[in-house]
């Protein structure tokens, strides 16, 4: 009504809901309904939360989820099964399929190769720290992909130019894939490096990138070359995990069950990121405050930051050095049993591009639809 009281809201895009990451982590049909009557909605006048279940939406949220929570099985072109199911991103959300997807792979085959959203430092960090947490598993192993274009990248090389050989470029980047191999090895895991080979690499960059994955800690370091020749390409890289997974691992989450808002922050902060140090804006310090009087102040965390750095800052390449973490919000997800943690500028609902694809789509003189493809 005129006059009444403010109401602030905001939009997250689909991939970074709650719904979303309820649907990832529920263990099956009760728990998915248990879990979407925990969603935090909204606060009372006294600041208590308000959640789907006191709303009483909670059951028909969960009609009309019922069905989704059933993986969809897939194949490949050689004919390989291939589960898929929910689809959180990896920077603003936990970056990673579906527990119940997982749990079904597990049961039907000997090894289950799972992907992790961007790199290492979000969905790997994330699997290994929530989902393992909420679905009990235990890795056996771990494959860093990496190019050869993309570690030339890193390394000062101008995009037009990364089809042209340089051993030098590529050298400075290798300490964006040390640090990579180094967030694999703070969990324990053997760590397969898998070099996803582009028609542009040569013999000499091929060769310089294994060696220097192998001087910081690669179990093994392999050449997929899938995409152009399908799964002979592959049986290499197949073959060093299957070898990986039968090595030791002593795989362990990086922080112990119930460590606070902080120290989990300040763990992935400075241990996986490299930064120096973590800095709380003022929002920060009073969403961790409210968080812990809700008793949230011990769920797991889940970092939403740039993919395109270690850092929060995406203009900072390579292994960056001397920086702290800024960290300007913390939010519930109560329902997935997880605290969202901002950092830096980061949004979990992008913008649009300088030519959204609606300024392309039309009714041409004969009533047809034009501009969508």
């Amino acid at each position: 009504k005129a006059h009444g009281v403010p109401r602030e809201n905001s939009f997250v895009i689909t991939a970074a809901s709650e719904i979303m990451a309820v649907l990832a982590l529920a263990s099956g049909l009760q728990d998915l309904r248990t879990r979407l009557g925990r969603i935090v909605v909204g606060d009372t006048v006294e600041g208590k939360p308000v959640t789907a279940e006191d709303l009483k939406v909670a059951g028909a949220m969960a009609v009309v989820m019922k069905d989704a929570i059933k993986p969809n099985l897939v194949q490949t072109l050689e004919g390989q099964p291939v589960l898929i199911h929910a689809g959180p991103f990896g920077n603003v959300a936990h970056a990673n399929n579906s527990i119940v997807e997982d749990r079904i792979a597990l049961k039907l085959a000997d090894y289950v190769v799972t992907e992790g959203g961007f790199a290492s430092d979000l969905g790997f960090q994330k699997f290994a720290d929530i989902v393992c947490r909420f679905g009990g598993f235990v890795p056996s192993a771990a494959v860093l992909v990496a190019t050869v274009r993309a570690l030339k990248f890193h390394g000062g090389t101008a995009f037009g130019e990364l089809g042209t050989e340089d051993l030098d470029a590529l050298r400075r980047g290798s300490e964006n894939l040390a640090a990579h191999i180094d967030i694999v090895k703070a969990y324990g895991l053997p760590c397969v490096v898998a070099i996803n080979r582009f028609p542009t690499d040569t013999d000499g960059e091929v060769a310089l990138v294994d060696e220097l994955a192998t001087q910081v800690g690669a179990e093994r370091v392999v050449v997929n070359d899938g995409f152009a020749r399908g799964g002979d390409g592959a049986v290499d890289l197949a073959r060093a995990v299957v070898e990986a997974c039968d090595r030791p691992s002593t795989f362990s989450h990086l922080t112990p069950p119930g460590a606070p808002i902080k120290q989990q922050v300040e763990a992935i902060a400075t241990r996986l990121y490299g930064a120096d140090g973590v800095d709380y804006l003022p929002q920060a310090e009073k969403d961790i405050a409210r968080m812990e009087s809700l008793g949230f102040g011990q769920y797991p965390v889940c970092m939403a930051k740039t993919q395109l750095s270690l850092s929060h800052d995406p203009t900072l390449l390579n292994r960056p050095k001397g920086w702290r973490l800024p960290v300007r919000g913390v939010v519930p997800s109560a329902g997935a049993g997880f605290v969202v943690v901002l950092c830096g500028d980061m949004q979990r609902m992008p913008g649009l591009g300088r030519t959204p694809a609606f300024m392309n789509i039309d009714i041409d003189r004969d009533g047809r639809t034009i501009g969508l493809y």
